[in-house]
């Protein structure tokens, strides 16, 4: 009996206390001197006292109006663990807190466990930096929490928070609600950042409110070509479209200045085309889009699907080359091209890449490859073998204006209708497009870089 007693208080004792991680991945230095050491991060689940606490820190969240600001228990339990993987869930609930003080209990709790302090305006972007270049995971069961959270807030996510390959404490919310409206009634005024469905187009003759130095998404698609005016596409940001018999998804994320095209047809047997909306989420400052249809989502920059029924089949788009280029030389090109109406614009004329985004990424990514600044245009490729490539756009136009070659492995770039695009070694088009290096590198992290 006395030996069954002592077994029973050590099990009780090890139940309430995490295993400590031996062994973690080493950071970069470079990582280490922006961020500094991460703390050490524990394995296993959660212990019960610590999932109460969660739990009663949820009730406060969702129902804030009912929290007493001298109520601390929860939040002192949770900080008392000193288990930084809980920080991922403050965050969230910091994201959608209405109440100051709770915003600011939850800011305590988090320096409490990461012994550390936030002394800037912007401690929720610094916390979550942190956590992104520290890799630091999840507990088992966080998406639960998670979407607990972000459902309670905007309606219409509850379907997308299911388990797949995404790391959902990555995700964040974009400020907007989720573009819900059925394939084809893009007519119809929503609260969200409105995707446009088969849009209507002008000639290149009677597009005369465009000036010959303002910037397209230039397409071109078995001798079909197209303007996607980026006025239109920041305000729009997504278009679902056909084009030289080939249908399209094309989102452009302002944040991380990427438009690209994805072929959203001739998929496996038994898979419908996907129509791709604005969920309202972001992972590392990009957008994160999903099928209206299965409400599967996908990884926007890689167009994977990563959660739902589609990526349960596997499914990845092949993606289409898009140019960045001046409307005058698209023009010149593609004499015959078509453009999208102006009315589509709304009646705005955004600018975000001077204005909004100007100064760096506005959402957390965390830490940045220092090969070349934030916000340098790259244009990105992939190798036949599978390597990723980037190559600095201004770099490559020097060159290429210099008469020189842009090569890297099987990859060639090439000067074409005012921007650039990749080819392979029989001139076959590989699907590229530009994007700032903190997308392309945050996305693709093993990218090999062309420096001239």
């Amino acid at each position: 009996m006395f030996r069954q007693a002592i077994a029973t208080v050590i099990a009780a004792c090890l139940s309430s206390v995490p295993v400590w991680a031996q062994t973690t991945t080493p950071l970069p230095d470079y990582v280490i001197a922006a961020f500094g050491e991460p703390p050490a991060i524990p394995e296993g689940p959660l212990a019960a006292d610590t999932i109460a606490a969660v739990d009663d820190v949820l009730a406060i969240a969702v129902n804030q109006s009912d929290w007493n600001p001298t109520d601390t228990d929860a939040l002192d339990i949770i900080a008392q663990t000193r288990d930084p993987r809980l920080v991922w869930l403050l965050t969230d609930m910091q994201r959608f807190a209405w109440r100051p003080e709770f915003r600011a209990a939850l800011t305590r709790t988090a320096a409490d466990i990461l012994d550390t302090s936030f002394e800037s305006g912007r401690q929720r972007t610094e916390i979550i930096n942190k956590m992104m270049a520290w890799d630091m995971p999840a507990y088992p069961d966080y998406l639960s929490h998670k979407a607990r959270v972000f459902t309670n807030y905007v309606p219409g996510w509850e379907t997308l928070f299911v388990e797949g390959d995404i790391d959902w404490h990555l995700v964040d919310w974009g400020g907007v609600n989720i573009d819900a409206r059925p394939y084809d009634t893009t007519d119809e005024i929503c609260h969200c950042i409105p995707a446009v469905d088969n849009p209507e187009v002008d000639t290149a003759e009677d597009a005369t409110w465009l000036k010959d130095d303002d910037i397209v998404f230039g397409i071109a698609i078995n001798g079909e070509a197209r303007a996607y005016p980026r006025r239109i596409m920041e305000v729009r940001e997504m278009v679902n479209d056909t084009l030289g018999g080939r249908d399209l998804g094309i989102p452009y994320c302002t944040l991380c200045g990427a438009a690209q095209a994805y072929f959203t047809d001739q998929l496996p047997a038994g898979v419908q085309r996907p129509i791709l909306r604005t969920s309202g989420l972001l992972i590392r400052s990009n957008k994160v889009m999903y099928d209206i249809e299965t409400k599967s989502v996908f990884d926007t920059f890689t167009g994977k699907a990563v959660a739902g029924p589609l990526a349960e089949t596997g499914l990845q788009l092949d993606q289409a080359t898009v140019i960045t280029a001046d409307w005058g030389t698209w023009r010149t090109t593609f004499p015959d091209t078509t453009v999208l109406k102006e009315e589509l614009a709304l009646g705005r004329d955004f600018n975000l890449r001077e204005t909004r985004d100007a100064n760096g990424p506005i959402f957390p990514v965390g830490d940045v490859d220092p090969r070349l600044g934030v916000h340098e245009d790259v244009i990105g490729a992939i190798t036949a073998n599978g390597m990723p490539v980037a190559f600095p756009r201004s770099l490559a136009v020097a060159a290429l204006s210099a008469g020189q070659s842009v090569t890297f492995n099987d990859v060639k770039l090439e000067l074409f209708a005012g921007g650039l695009r990749a080819v392979g070694p029989d001139g076959q088009d590989l699907g590229s497009h530009q994007a700032f290096w903190f997308a392309w590198s945050q996305f693709y992290p093993n990218t090999a870089l062309w420096e001239g």
